[in-house]
């Protein structure tokens, strides 16, 4: 693996690689100290707000390139943390993965995860790793506004339950590492009826929520909500009683928002738009 590109902006660096076999993988560093990094080539979750599955899905990487994402930008950069948020879902790839946050644990590395529990079966073993806080991508709670966002389908309070069951057999410290992550999208997932469902889940399971701003990108129909309307569900929340992150600066810059990686994955065939 090698790295063939180096896209800049004001707050994020973005990284492509060549593959071996000739598939294009990206990587973010964003914050100025945590590598965002992929687990697969293309994403076979296809959320229909995100460009990372707009082509499909191909292959799990292996740990060695998962790694590699990091051990190739090592020297140049002051990376401190591992943000497994990258192309791909983790859960798909999950023994490639925990061989990889154990290798970044290992050397001192801070790891965190988002996954959508998809598939179920492996998620357990991927909130059981060796990680420092898992995000698990909600987006939407009713089952309907679920099956418009995600292809596969996984009922979201299995998904819950099997991190309950974890956290019971856990120290109390352990739940602050989970979070829910709710990308905001208009039209979509913004209602009140919808945001009241997402207080009463997270506040349910105890959860913080990670209110994330969607990044309009080439070929996806949705729109980003305005700032305005951001803010209006950030405080609806919160009147609710939920504990709130928001997005800041670099997760919503046009190199480090989510579901924006959209490199065309064969060689030769890259799409740099």
């Amino acid at each position: 693996m090698k790295v063939i590109q180096t896209l800049t902006s004001p707050l994020n660096k973005l990284f492509i690689y060549e593959t071996e076999d000739g598939f294009n993988v990206e990587s973010v560093f964003y914050k100025g100290e945590r590598l965002c990094i992929s687990t697969q080539v293309g994403c076979p979750i296809g959320c229909c707000f995100c460009a990372s599955g707009m082509k499909g899905f191909f292959r799990n990487l292996t740990a060695e390139e998962i790694i590699k994402q990091y051990e190739l930008l090592k020297n140049q950069l002051p990376i401190k943390g591992i943000a497994i948020a990258g192309i791909g879902e983790p859960a798909f790839n999950v023994e490639n993965v925990v061989e990889a946050i154990n290798y970044f644990r290992k050397i001192g590395l801070k790891v965190t995860i988002s996954s959508t529990g998809y598939p179920l079966k492996n998620f357990k073993t991927l909130i059981e790793s060796n990680h420092n806080g898992l995000t698990i991508s909600v987006h939407a709670v009713s089952s309907e506004k679920r099956e418009k966002i995600f292809k596969l389908k996984e009922n979201l309070n299995e998904i819950l339950n099997v991190v309950e069951e974890h956290l019971s057999q856990s120290s109390s410290s352990r739940r602050k590492k989970f979070q829910l992550g709710y990308l905001l999208i208009k039209g979509l997932n913004d209602s009140e009826e919808e945001l009241r469902k997402l207080a009463e889940l997270a506040k349910k399971h105890r959860f913080t929520v990670m209110l994330m701003m969607f990044n309009e990108v080439k070929g996806i129909p949705y729109k980003a909500v305005s700032k305005e309307e951001y803010e209006k569900a950030f405080l609806f929340l919160r009147k609710h009683g939920v504990r709130i992150t928001l997005s800041n600066r670099f997760r919503t810059d046009k190199l480090g928002g989510c579901g924006t990686l959209t490199i065309a994955r064969m060689a030769g065939g890259r799409d740099d738009s």
